[in-house]
């Protein structure tokens, strides 16, 4: 047996060879005045910063990644006798065992049929059986790998856990185990033999959701990631204007998932399918419809949180794409396009690709970099896109044939309507009843998936920088305006706390594979303003590590937004559910063991996106960029005690509106989603008669109510 040291000193050289870890996932602003320490703000900024229209005066943003609504809480029956969700189970889509219901057939899938060009509405046979679930994640856990174990699905021994906390720090004691567990002991894109449902396996499942548990799939094991970009997630949607109802004014019918997984999933780059391409060739399947249950000891902490304090059933990702899309929706308010680096639109690299020698460029060409989105099916395919991807080879700047770097479909021109893929959305946006403007700017490519921003951590440029070690697949620096200037402003304080950002600014280029810090993830990494001023990167980004002693101290800056390393995220394929249970919770603790922070504080759980996962609620359509399916958001605080759930529509930008609202902050641009107005509704509270409308959270509280700070689990009280 290794000891400790030695664990540690070779355990960053072997996560580099762990598949789970390795998961990848026009309005100018002025240059910010010189941030000053939180003590040294002026007595004005100070304030400022405390007049607040509620008691709270300090707002945690936690951000895991990738489950939607039902994923989680599909059977979750509300704690309080007045209340009521929409899920899977109120809907009697499945019964609170997890069984199919009396109306599963509300969730039949289908498969669709698209060879000429992109549609969000293709014809369609419904499914007899779902296509396989298949394998993801890592055989054995990343972290038993790392210590040279190289079989089995779990390492968990009280050693192995005194060296997953020299790697990770963001959990309490009793979670640590779980970095050493839930291997899937199984070969990767393969019928998953732990999957069982109503009396199938994973290669006969009914043609609806599935429960992922049960007695051979365990709560604590790794999962396969379902596809989550932006023209798939539009087209699994199946929104058309034509089928819309009282209930449903979209019209969208969700019933295109397994199909679109199975038949482009996560983009082809340029290149031609595979030979034999069939529905496990992308590896996923119909990963998209598994759900946990609740009511089985599924989620038991995002469980109790909900039982506790208050829950949103309407709550959306604000884009149809990933994770680099929405965190910056988190931020601005708005979708970030290429630039020239110096503030002014710009036409991304668009080059032909070898179908079937991508990494070598066409003759006459320099390059195979194709960076705008053609969901076009390729021909004689069934949607199996043109261009689209987070970029082939190995992105380094040096890479040549017939290695060469090439696709990275990630950009489109929305306010051009010959453009691929275009005119499927505009027409839908169009048609609606209540016509819904595009949001594009005449001449911006926008990103709608995942790019690097435009800077590493200390400042400089990432997108110039031509080291071998860095990827070409990085957005420009941006001059998209954020809350961060917003608040800086009205000298408000905020930070965003990243998980090993200490160890990235250390390792801009990540080569050490214990710095799993998402640096897609941190909006204001994008922005000019708060890049190029050192000030600012200080006072403003820091690591976990300064979150929990901020806690401690009682010294919270006013706004806090907070993500978990790649370990703790939650993100399926490369982290586990439970591993964001206990990162939130360490959190939660920390506040609550403070009582006067806890006494003024909001923490708000939530997750960028839904991951591809099927989700049964409405969603409503804001703009081009989406809104997308459901996802959880819990908030925290001795104001959002009861379990009560609230139905108002919101998505990611109503954290905006409260923040805005709270402080007395106008909204941060002219365009940004935050001018929407709050929703009106009338006979169905989940769909507002003013689309596009969005909330500002301000009912997930009960500010007029007296609150007990000594009892956190009184749920017979009246929550209005």
């Amino acid at each position: 047996m290794r000891t400790e040291s030695s664990n540690q000193k070779s355990l960053r050289y072997r996560l580099l060879s762990c598949v789970a870890i390795g998961v990848m996932i026009g309005n100018t602003v002025a240059p910010i005045a010189t941030a000053s320490a939180q003590e040294g703000r002026s007595e004005e900024g100070r304030h400022e910063e405390g007049r607040t229209a509620t008691p709270i005066k300090h707002v945690i943003i936690i951000l895991g990644e990738n489950r939607s609504f039902d994923h989680i809480f599909a059977t979750y029956k509300p704690v309080h006798k007045g209340e009521s969700i929409s899920n899977l189970l109120s809907k009697g889509i499945v019964n609170a065992d997890g069984t199919p219901g009396p109306n599963y057939d509300e969730a039949l899938q289908s498969r669709g049929f698209d060879t000429t060009r992109y549609q969000l509405t293709p014809s369609k046979t419904a499914y007899s059986v779902l296509p396989p679930a298949l394998v993801g994640g890592p055989s054995t856990p990343a972290l038993c790998a790392a210590l040279g174990v190289t079989s089995g699905t779990s390492c968990d021994t009280p050693a192995n856990e005194a060296v997953a906390k020299t790697v990770e720090n963001g959990l309490p004691d009793d979670y640590y185990k779980y970095l050493l567990t839930g291997g899937t002991g199984q070969t990767s894109k393969t019928p998953d033999k732990r999957i069982s449902y109503a009396g199938r396996d994973a290669t006969h499942l009914p043609p609806g959701p599935y429960q992922l548990t049960s007695k051979t799939y365990p709560y604590d094991a790794y999962a396969a990631s379902p596809v989550h970009r932006f023209y798939q997630m539009w087209q699994q949607l199946d929104c058309d204007a034509s089928a819309a109802t009282e209930h449903n004014s979209s019209g969208c019918r969700s019933d295109l998932f397994p199909w679109v997984e199975t038949s482009v999933g996560a983009g082809s780059n340029g290149a031609a399918p595979p030979a034999g391409f069939n529905e496990s060739s992308t590896g996923e399947g119909s990963t998209s419809m598994g759900f946990f249950n609740v009511q089985q000891g599924d989620a038991p902490y995002l469980k109790e949180l909900a039982d506790t304090y208050s829950m949103s059933d309407n709550y959306h990702q604000a884009v149809n794409g990933g994770t680099g899309a929405n965190h910056v929706m988190f931020g601005a308010g708005d979708a970030i396009w290429f630039s020239d680096g110096a503030g002014n639109p710009a036409v991304p690299p668009h080059n032909p690709v070898n179908p079937t020698a991508p990494g070598t460029p066409l003759p006459g060409y320099a390059s195979a970099l194709s960076e705008i989105e053609n969901p076009n099916p390729r021909p004689g395919t069934n949607n199996y896109y043109t261009e689209d991807g987070y970029g082939g080879g190995s992105g380094s700047p040096t890479a040549v044939a017939p290695n060469a770097n090439h696709g990275g479909g990630s950009y489109v021109n929305c306010s051009d309507a010959t453009q691929p893929g275009v005119p499927a959305v505009l027409n839908y946006l169009h048609s609606l009843s209540h016509k819904i403007a595009a949001g594009c700017e005449t001449g911006h490519y926008y990103l709608l998936n995942n790019y690097n921003p435009g800077y590493f951590g200390d400042g400089s440029n990432a997108y110039t920088d031509a080291n071998a070690n860095n990827t070409v697949f990085t957005i420009p620096p941006s001059n998209l305006r954020t809350i961060g200037d917003s608040l800086n402003e009205r000298q408000i304080s905020w930070a965003y706390y990243g998980d090993d950002w200490n160890r990235y600014l250390n390792d801009k280029y990540e080569k050490n594979a214990e710095d799993i810090y998402c640096n897609i993830c941190n909006w204001a990494q994008y922005s000019t303003s708060i890049m190029t001023n050192a000030a600012a990167r200080t006072e403003h980004l820091k690591d976990t590590t300064d979150l929990y002693a901020s806690i401690a101290a009682g010294k919270l800056p006013a706004v806090s937004y907070v993500k978990p390393s790649g370990l703790l995220d939650g993100h399926p394929g490369s982290s586990k559910l439970n591993l964001y249970e206990g990162f939130v919770k360490k959190i939660v603790d920390g506040v609550k063991a403070n009582p006067k922070l806890w006494a003024e504080t909001a923490i708000l759980v939530t997750f960028d996106e839904g991951g591809g996962y099927w989700d049964s609620g409405y969603v409503q359509p804001l703009d081009f960029f989406g809104d997308g399916t459901r996802t959880p958001m819990i908030v925290v605080s001795p104001y959002s005690r009861g379990g009560h759930i609230s139905h108002t529509y919101a998505d990611h930008v109503s954290t905006l509106k409260f923040i805005e609202a709270n402080w007395g902050l106008k909204p941060i641009t002219r365009r940004s989603r935050d001018n929407f107005p709050n929703p009106r509704t009338e006979s169905d509270p989940y769909v507002p008669v003013n689309s596009p409308a969005i909330g500002d959270m301000m009912d997930l509280f009960n500010f007029d109510h007296d609150h007990d700070h000594d009892h956190d689990h009184d749920h017979d009280r009246d929550h209005h």
